[in-house]
């Protein structure tokens, strides 16, 4: 998919890295869950939504999902038709961390007490936090038990992150790792160097980077993903870091962060891309980028522009299988300015 998309934008990897591969099975550690009640199973069903949206999957188990969650499907689905409202809860959020998982119970109308009860003693007997979500994401709340907080560590490089079950981490805990390893392999940060990283949620390429830079911007879209940056960087005791807010896909104007000049750049855009982006990275003096994409089609699309506009070689480009059994793929290419 890569090397195609590459060929029809008309660009070519001077180097195929080799493929990063890891866990195929029960490796994801988000993900929605849809509940319906159908009247001619007379049973609630609780899965992902079959292709195009329309009807719930009928799913007693599931082999990607962490097992943590995947066992207890059925478990779920009962718990859920036990409710008074339970035509009124339409979807679970899973989000799991290293030593913990969180089930977000997103409800149409206010749970009765008994509802409410009901849950926190489902959290109590099975350890697993429950938090209620009455509207949009910001309305989501911890119910029980109190104090509940998720993390992730990534060992190679002595950080570890908070994060809150809305916010947006990579599915695959493994391969992120590893992702990250090779992220850094190929950018070099050294003590001397100021490092951009552009689309950097809550800083999982930002803090490892920052290990071994001089110094480090990060800038992200949410508000909340910065914060949660700036928390997690302060609890791993890292100083050189600055995070800001900015919207990636509009043009960014006279912002104070992209003033100053870069000796290396990381991006990590969503589907859409970095092309807003690339006048502003080559403007910024950096001499190599890393670009890590869930999307072939755009990665190929900057890598053109990147290479005829902009003065940049690809020197090297390969995948990582982070969505084992689907048809996505994460993707990672080394850029660098030439003479």
């Amino acid at each position: 998919m890569l090397a195609e998309a590459m060929a029809e934008a008309g660009v070519a990897p001077e180097q195929w890295f080799e493929p990063l591969t890891g866990p195929i099975w029960h490796y994801r550690r988000k993900a929605r869950l849809s509940a319906r009640y159908v009247f001619k199973k007379e049973r609630l069903l609780l899965g992902f939504r079959e292709r195009k949206g329309r009807y719930v999957a009928d799913m007693t188990e599931c082999h990607v999902l962490d097992e943590r969650v995947a066992s207890r499907l059925e478990e779920l689905a009962a718990l859920i038709h036990s409710l008074q409202s339970f035509k009124r809860i339409p979807q679970i959020e899973v989000a799991c961390g290293d030593d913990s998982v969180a089930l977000v119970f997103r409800h149409l109308d206010p749970l009765p007490e008994a509802d409410i009860e009901a849950l926190r003693n489902y959290a109590r007997e099975s350890g697993i936090a429950v938090y209620l979500q009455p509207k949009g994401p910001a309305t989501i709340h911890l119910l029980e038990p109190e104090g509940a907080q998720l993390r992730y560590a990534i060992p190679a490089f002595d950080v570890d992150y908070h994060f809150e079950p809305a916010d947006f981490i990579q599915v695959n805990a493994e391969m992120n790792q590893t992702i990250v390893s090779r992220a850094l392999e190929l950018l070099q940060p050294g003590p001397d160097d100021r490092v951009l990283d552009l689309f950097c949620g809550l800083g999982n390429f930002t803090l490892p980077l920052a290990r071994h830079a001089g110094e480090v911007v990060g800038v992200e879209g949410s508000e909340d993903l910065v914060q949660r940056g700036q928390h997690n960087a302060a609890r791993n005791g890292i100083e050189n870091v600055r995070f800001h807010c900015a919207d990636l896909t509009l043009e960014p104007d006279q912002a104070d962060w992209l003033r100053d000049p870069y000796d290396k750049v990381l991006v990590d855009p969503p589907r859409s891309g970095a092309l807003e982006m690339l006048p502003h990275i080559a403007a910024s003096g950096a001499q190599r980028l890393v670009y890590v994409s869930c999307n072939p089609d755009t990665l190929a699309r900057d890598a053109a522009v990147l290479t005829r506009d902009h003065g940049f070689a690809l020197r090297g480009a390969g995948v990582a299988d982070m969505f084992p059994h689907t048809g996505h793929v994460e993707s990672i290419a080394l850029f660098e300015r030439q003479a």
